[in-house]
């Protein structure tokens, strides 16, 4: 009877420890462009790496289904780029990449509504509305439009040619309004695990807006950082036909730049 109870505690704890552990990781959705600043020296193309993942962490990806939108906002003009979506694969998941020409000079805000995603240790859909923002050849006009996702960042700081250490500040909107007290997730791009994660909670930094749903976090690194406003959207049904959550996320990623 010892020996049984013994061998289902160690069953129980390490069941708890992977829940734990799944549930302390936070979900990115990353939409990386290969530049976040074009010239005339650079060219015209810009590469995009679409991956749900872990990204202070390197990973693991997650299994991404076919975007419900994936398109541009540029001179007051949308622009769906679904066509030129491409499957990759990272570690047998299914992630996207795509290649777009910029046409004139102007910010292009990439963006995408990637499908619903199941995560089991959590009981719930989560869908991560996400943007970056391309200045093309010296704009730098349009950073600061509303794409008009449910979920929203809307950048108080022109989110591009920032340099680390600066202080990145913006409004969390849902459908259009601020949301007071928003929490958002912050993470670094840890390419390479270059940055050494000395306990858990350095893995995602978490703040909260005020009531006017502003937020502002200094970026202590060079490399690309994700802010990601978490909101509750309303239940969907989950696999086994039950009520679940649904985490609604409102993400931008903005790149840092050490001064020489």
């Amino acid at each position: 009877m010892k020996t049984g109870f013994k061998k289902s505690g160690i069953t129980l704890g390490i069941t708890l420890m992977l829940l734990l552990s799944a549930t302390a990781q936070a979900h990115f959705q990353s939409l990386i462009p290969s530049r976040d600043i074009t010239t005339e020296k650079t060219g015209k193309t810009v590469d995009l790496s679409i991956v749900f993942t872990h990204p202070m962490q390197g990973g693991p990806t997650m299994d991404m289904g076919q975007p419900a939108q994936f398109g541009v906002l540029a001179n007051g003009k949308k622009e769906d780029l679904k066509s030129l979506l491409k499957v990759k694969k990272i570690d047998g998941k299914t992630a996207y990449e795509a290649s777009y020409q910029v046409k004139a000079p102007g910010d292009y805000i990439f963006f995408i509504e990637p499908a619903p995603y199941w995560e089991p240790a959590e009981n719930k859909y989560i869908t991560h509305y996400t943007k970056v923002v391309v200045d093309a050849f010296g704009a730098e006009e349009g950073w600061d439009a509303l794409v008009g996702l449910p979920v929203e960042i809307e950048p108080l700081v022109r989110p591009f040619g920032l340099w680390t250490g600066n202080l990145f500040r913006g409004v969390v909107r849902h459908n259009g309004q601020p949301v007071p007290f928003a929490e958002i997730e912050v993470e670094y791009r840890n390419e390479g695990g270059k940055v050494a994660i000395p306990a858990d909670p350095f893995i995602t930094q978490v703040i909260k807006a005020d009531a006017n749903g502003t937020f502002a976090y200094a970026m202590p690194r060079a490399g690309w950082w994700s802010f990601a406003a978490l909101i509750d959207g309303d239940p969907m049904q989950g696999p086994d036909g039950k009520e679940a959550g649904h985490e609604l996320g409102g993400l931008l990623w903005v790149k840092t730049v050490d001064m020489k």
